[in-house]
Formats: C-alpha cells, structure tokens, sequence
C-alpha cells in the first residue's frame, strides 16, 4: 500500500520503521494521516515478517499533533461528521496501542498534543535530549481527549496532572522523570539508543512476544470500547464550544485568546 502522509520501510531482519511524513507541518496529523495510521498500523500488525516497529517523525520534530486546519474543519462540521472524524482519531490510537508487535518510538525536535500521544502508545520511546514537549490543548479551548487514556496509562494519575491541564512544556529530562520517555539521549546517539530497545526482540519468540504485550494490556488501564466512546464525547463537546472557536481562531490570527493573560 502506498501512503501520502506515511512512509514504511523493513530491512532484512523484519524491523519496520513507520516514519510521519509531513516534515513542512513537523508532522502535525491530518485527516488523512490519521486515515493512514490506522491502515499502517493494521498492515503491520498483520505481516508475519515484521518483527519490530519503530515510530519517527520526518525533518525537525516527532510530531505537532493534532492539524489545526482538520481542527477548524470540525468545528465547522455537522455532530454528525465530527463524531466520526474524532473516532477516526480515537481507532487509530488504539491500532497502534494494540499492535502485536513491539512499537518503539524515536523521537527528535517535539512532541506536542498527539504527539506526547503517540509516544504513550509506544512499548518504550526515546527521545532526543533536546526534545521539548507538551500537552497544549488547553491552549487552544481543547482537552486531550482521546489520546488521553494512553498519556495516563503510560504516566498514571500523579504525574499525569503535573502537565495534563496546563499546557506547560517540559524538556526531556522531565518527561524520563513523569514516565513518557524511557530515557533521553544526544542527538548523535539516538539511533544506537533505538537499536538497543530492537535487538533484544530478535532472539525473542514472535508470538510469545505479542501474547505477553496482550496480557500487559489486558492487565493494564482498561482501554476499551466505552471509555473510547467517552473520549470522544469529550473532544466533540469540546469542538462545539465557544472556547475552542476563540483559541483556534485567535491562534490563525496570531492574536491571544481572551483568556490568556
């Protein structure tokens, strides 16, 4: 399959390297990235010769989030529309949240929104030292909805709600502290870093390795059809309100939305 947004790449070991392709936008996701994750996430999952998956971004950052313009475009959609979009969102996560393979994420430049998200789905995610990142909806009248069931599991509560609500950035070194990084490293060392977290899965059986991330999920958080369907109620209540209209808005405008001080 051929992807707009996505590229896919496996060497001859069967590691799969799924790469966000919109470097010019930092890789913030679009409809059709979205879309794409899902049908990448399923491909991968079900090609017998891919034994680990490692999620990057191209160009400078991980990945922005959320697309501001697909933002716009539901809030200026039907409830009907923007429930389905917001559910898009929502299966694509837990595509990647349920892969049966390793998901080792590789993150450079930032990761902010979706993108502190998609690293939660990650089985292990290292990031550069330089990294910045940041739960930033709520600067824009958003919550984080939907990726919201992934950031808690893989921080739980406490340190959830040091950066949850606030839309503080923080460096590297502090997202090792709150969980989401499972360690920080220079730039010149990230991909030795990553191919640390690769090797020992190729001496692993490939089926005993999806079985047990299966039982850690299923013993972990649950993650299921209703508290989807909850994430997805909130972020659609949170398109149709008045606050996420002014801070987009104010955000295209470059202006402050009038809550900010």
């Amino acid at each position: 399959m051929t992807y707009e947004t996505l590229g896919i790449d496996t060497d001859d070991r069967g590691v799969a390297t799924l790469t966000l392709n919109r470097p010019d936008k930092h890789n913030a996701m679009s409809g059709q990235m979205i879309v794409e994750l899902k049908q990448a996430a399923e491909a991968l999952s079900s090609d017998e010769s891919v034994r680990v998956v490692v999620l990057t971004g191209a160009g400078k950052s991980f990945c922005a989030g959320g697309d501001l313009g697909w933002m716009q475009e539901q809030m200026a959609a039907d409830p009907d529309t923007r429930f389905v979009e917001a559910r898009k969102l929502a299966e694509a996560l837990q595509a990647l949240n349920t892969m049966p393979k390793p998901l080792i994420g590789r993150l450079q430049g930032n990761a902010f929104g979706g993108g502190v998200g998609m690293a939660s789905v990650c089985d292990v995610a290292i990031g550069v030292d330089s990294l910045t990142m940041g739960l930033t909806e709520t600067k824009l009248g958003l919550i984080p909805a939907t990726i919201g069931p992934y950031v808690l599991s893989r921080m739980g509560e406490a340190m959830a709600r040091r950066v949850f609500m606030s839309a503080r950035l923080f460096k590297a070194p502090e997202a090792v502290t709150l969980g989401l990084l499972a360690k920080a490293v220079p730039s010149d060392d990230l991909d030795a870093a990553v191919e640390a977290e690769i090797k020992p899965y190729l001496a692993c059986a490939p089926g005993a390795v999806a079985r047990a991330k299966a039982l850690a999920r299923k013993l972990g958080p649950v993650i299921d059809d209703a508290v989807i369907d909850h994430t997805i109620g909130e972020l659609v209540a949170c398109w149709e309100g008045q606050e996420a209209k002014d801070g987009i808005g104010a955000f295209f405008s470059k202006e402050k939305p009038k809550w900010a001080s």
